[in-house]
């Protein structure tokens, strides 16, 4: 365990449930469904319209809090810390503080640490105040330390998750400027060197591509897939322009070769076709050549001469070509996509290869960037968990 060195010599930690930690309150009054935050969030309205002291509406009685508070939702069990701010209630939510021998910002923290479990705890807050927690001494200042230094770290994964969503809203911005609006025949932002070249024409798909079609999935299922051996991509390892390869299936030669005909090879455009995740693609490399795709993942093979994979690939996950891919489903329901489809979709294209390359190659300069900026972010992440593990004790760690 882990130690500033002001309270290395301070005393052990000890530990309790969480229900005697905390004190509960409830908000006087509901807010319309309409007012929520997205999915996962709680409605967080400024101080200057509610008072988060006493619980009042009373604008003259409006008094500053000093500590924050844990928001906890029984449906969706997402722990939300606020300060100076007010969450009005609506059913499945429950507003906590620290009691006595708990700071708040300290509890918050230790929740995060050893998270509530969706499973255990769904609409069930009666378990949650079960939950042991283990503290040091809040008179020592050994709290609010260890707080403000998980807090520190909070601040800065926001900063770099804001760095990565301006990357991606700048990316989105690009290609609705590099590819032409639709009935327009040239792009708002063209690279000097062609801005005398001819206009873009639209292209059908079909004829630009040597191959559309998907694999299926093994007779048994899961039971066929092997710890090494030939990558099985499923539409969960296509993300939206990047693979997803962290959970990455295997199958054996046998069952490869049984049906080789969907072998994956560099270049390829998957492209997801049934389900929730219709419509991500991305480009096949080394890492996923020679092998093979499920039913829910569709092969598009450019005629490279013709249609460069990248820009493909770009413009299929581009806000058009979700429209066109959207235009395909039956109410808007977006549930499955087939092989004439796909081969009927409409291509922007310049006149020439060396312009495809062109815009390319600046959207995977982004995509490089947008990469590093995900692994940044990614990286902070491990190294606040790896310092909560340090921070915080094993529960028998805790003296009794």
């Amino acid at each position: 365990m882990l130690r500033f060195p002001e309270f290395r010599e301070a005393g052990e930690w000890q530990s309790t449930q969480l229900d005697d930690l905390i004190a509960t309150i409830t908000p006087p009054k509901k807010i319309p469904t309409t007012d929520y935050l997205p999915q996962g969030q709680f409605p967080i309205i400024d101080q200057g319209q509610s008072n988060i002291a006493g619980w009042t509406n009373d604008p003259e009685a409006l008094v500053e809090t000093s500590q924050p508070l844990i928001v906890f939702g029984d449906h969706t069990c997402v722990l939300k810390l606020i300060s100076r701010s007010f969450a009005q209630g609506a059913d499945g939510i429950k507003i906590i503080k620290g009691s006595g021998l708990a700071d708040t910002a300290f509890l918050y923290q230790f929740l995060c640490y050893r998270p509530v479990v969706s499973e255990e705890y769904k609409r069930h807050f009666s378990i949650l105040k079960t939950k042991v927690v283990a503290y040091p001494d809040r008179k020592s200042g050994e709290q609010q330390k260890i707080a403000d230094c998980l807090a520190s770290l909070d601040e800065l994964l926001t900063l770099e998750a804001q760095k990565l969503d301006t990357l991606k809203t700048h990316k989105k911005g690009l290609m609705q400027q590099l590819f032409p609006a639709e009935s327009e025949t040239l792009p708002k932002l063209r690279f000097p060197e062609f801005r005398d070249a001819r206009e873009w024409e639209e292209r059908e798909l079909g004829p630009l591509t040597t191959k559309v079609g998907s694999g299926i999935t093994p007779t048994g299922g899961d039971k066929n897939y092997k710890t090494k051996g030939r990558p099985f991509v499923r539409s969960q390892n296509v993300g939206w322009g990047e693979l997803i390869l962290n959970d990455v299936a295997f199958i054996g030669e046998e069952t490869h070769q049984s049906f080789n005909s969907t072998e994956i090879k560099v270049s390829d455009v998957l492209l997801n076709i049934t389900g929730a995740s219709i419509g991500r693609s991305a480009v096949a490399d080394s890492r996923i050549a020679g092998g093979n795709v499920n039913q829910h993942v569709c092969i598009i093979r450019a005629k490279q001469d013709e249609l460069n994979p990248a820009l493909l690939n770009h413009f299929l996950i581009s806000e058009r070509g979700q429209k066109q891919i959207d235009s395909f489903q039956a109410g808007g329901n977006r549930q499955g996509l087939n092989f004439a489809q796909i081969r009927s979709f409409n291509i922007p294209l310049p006149p020439t290869e060396s312009e495809q390359c062109r815009i390319a190659d600046c959207l995977a300069s982004l995509d490089d960037l947008i990469t590093a900026q995900a692994q940044k972010l990614a990286s902070l992440k491990t190294h606040k968990k790896g310092l909560m593990q340090q921070l915080f004790p094993a529960l028998d760690e805790v003296a009794a």
